[in-house]
């Protein structure tokens, strides 16, 4: 399987990188190499992490403020990151 990353995902990872680099720069870099680690080892074990809120997801908590949202599409072998978000923020949205 391949990692692929939409690009709202990508925003995200920038703008968090971007947030939490204006306080504590080593942090951010922590952090993202946090986020190749861990998404760069999902295709050993894809399945690895909870269930997700929004049925067909799985999520990663990368800290305990911050959570990275994938789907496995397995019949084209693509592990698709959806989202990194803020585990207090309001996801999926309710209408």
């Amino acid at each position: 399987m391949i990692v692929e990353w939409r690009a709202l995902a990508l925003d995200d990872r920038s703008n968090l990188f971007d947030y939490i680099a204006e306080d504590n720069p080593s942090a951010a870099l922590e952090l993202d190499d946090k986020i190749e680690r861990l998404t760069g080892a999902l295709p050993e074990r894809p399945e690895l992490y909870k269930p997700g809120r929004v049925r067909g997801t799985r999520e990663i908590i990368l800290t305990p403020n911050y959570v990275l949202v994938y789907q496995l599409k397995k019949k084209a072998g693509i592990i698709e990151i959806i989202r990194i978000v803020g585990a207090r923020q309001n996801y999926p949205h309710k209408k």
